[in-house]
């Protein structure tokens, strides 16, 4: 039987939390995802009832999984919403999520799809709409008016004709390390777009002052931003103005850089919103993934040793000398504008090990237009190299998979200089 990947596992994790039985049981849900991203995470060994009941269920550090069934209780019946859940909507899934009796590590399976002939196509349910008042409908307008700009502006770009016939490309020395896995005769790259929300939620990287501004709102009446990537992480769903930091004007920024890279190296490439690629696609080609907001920008941090995203802020799980275990946005104290922020580049191999996922993503949308401009920038490129090869096993040449954190100053919501602070050698196989 086929190795099923942690792209898939993540694919499928979704389709359960999104289904109609998993949305109406929040904290079955939460618990769930905790104890699957956990799992992929590599910190299966540490998954109990005393954990699970801190937090998912909010009890205390006395608590007593004897005298409180809370965590088997739930568990018995997420056991019991799986298995309505493959019997109607996942009956078609190619992968089932098991939460075996007796423990808390979800396992994976691999099923044949079902003969489905001579069925009728199922309905598709009509989305909710959310409703807005006047302020709201202003600050939406705002918003939406500076993604349409962006949208109109790469546009021409994305469109430009590119050549039948490819040649090798040339790059500079400090350039061509890092980009040789996406130019000819490689082939052509897609360019993921987050599509982000115009009102997005506050997370954990945000100041008391975001959060004062906000409005909280049930998540259960939210359906429509259940993909977005912090709405399972927090306890709270509280929508903010979306103006300046996650309009994704500085992924666009960034994508004409990368972009005049390409035409320059005579390499076509595609571009497409984050809600139009699905796992087949990105396992199967060259893939670029810009920003973090998107459905796929969250499913592949799968290295517990390496830096991850969590809640809106940048975990450290192995501080070495000099680093910090958390590394969070910083904002003007009487301006509440954001002054720094903090960016991965991540590359890996995709699912069949032939070609690459690069993903550039900051925890605001300046951070990753600071790192976009860092990573088609030979200066920059040159100082990477140099910190990965320190890091590299042979100590010669840079390791092909990697992690490097970017910092970057940011002055009127736009970034300024960026700096590199770390690096991980990640290992060829997950």
């Amino acid at each position: 039987m086929n190795t099923i990947s942690p792209f898939e596992k993540r694919e499928e994790l979704r389709r359960i939390l999104g289904s109609k039985r998993f949305q109406k049981a929040e904290k079955k849900a939460r618990f769930l995802e905790f104890v699957t991203e956990q799992t992929l995470l590599g910190n299966a060994e540490k998954l109990n009832e005393y954990l699970i009941g801190i937090e998912i269920y909010e009890r205390g550090e006395d608590f007593n999984p004897q005298a409180d069934p809370i965590v088997r209780v739930q568990a018995h019946q997420i056991r019991g919403l799986l298995a309505r859940y493959y019997e109607e909507e996942g009956r078609r899934s190619p992968v089932r999520l098991e939460l075996p009796a007796g423990h808390y590590i979800p396992l994976f399976s691999r099923v044949s799809p079902p003969d489905t002939s001579g069925e009728p196509p199922t309905a598709v349910a009509r989305p909710r709409r959310l409703a807005l008042d006047g302020r709201t409908l202003a600050l939406v307008l705002l918003a939406g008016s500076s993604v349409l700009f962006a949208a109109l502006w790469i546009g021409a770009l994305v469109q430009k004709p590119v050549p039948q016939e490819a040649k090798q490309a040339t790059f500079p020395a400090g350039m061509e390390w890092f980009w040789r896995p996406f130019l000819p005769p490689a082939t052509p790259p897609l360019i993921v777009l987050p599509v982000h929300p115009l009102l997005r939620a506050a997370h954990g990287g945000d100041s008391a002052k975001t959060w004062d501004q906000g409005r909280i709102i049930p998540k259960e009446s939210l359906p429509e931003f259940r993909d977005t990537i912090h709405f399972r992480e927090l306890d709270r769903f509280c929508f903010v103005p979306s103006t300046t930091d996650f309009t994704a004007i500085g992924e666009a920024v960034g994508l004409v850089a990368l972009l005049d890279l390409f035409n320059k190296a005579n390499q076509a490439f595609q571009v497409r919103p984050g809600r139009l690629v699905d796992y087949e696609t990105i396992k199967g080609r060259n893939t670029i993934l810009l920003g973090g907001n998107q459905a796929w920008s969250g499913r592949i941090f799968v290295y517990p040793e390496s830096f991850h995203f969590y809640g809106g802020v940048i975990n450290n799980r192995h501080p070495r000398p000099g680093e910090l275990s958390v590394y969070r946005p910083q904002f003007d104290s009487v301006t509440n504008s954001l002054v720094r922020d903090y960016a991965l580049i991540l590359m890996l191999p995709n699912d069949r090990k032939q070609e690459r996922v690069l993903l550039v993503y900051g925890i605001y949308t300046q951070g990753s237009q600071a790192a976009i401009e860092y990573v088609t920038a030979e200066k920059h490129l040159s100082e990477l190299r140099e910190a990965l090869v320190a890091v590299s096993p042979d100590r010669k040449t840079p390791p092909p998979y990697f992690q490097a954190l970017i910092e970057t100053t940011v002055e009127n919501a736009v970034p300024g200089k960026a700096r590199l602070v770390a690096v991980r050698a990640l290992p060829a196989s997950s």
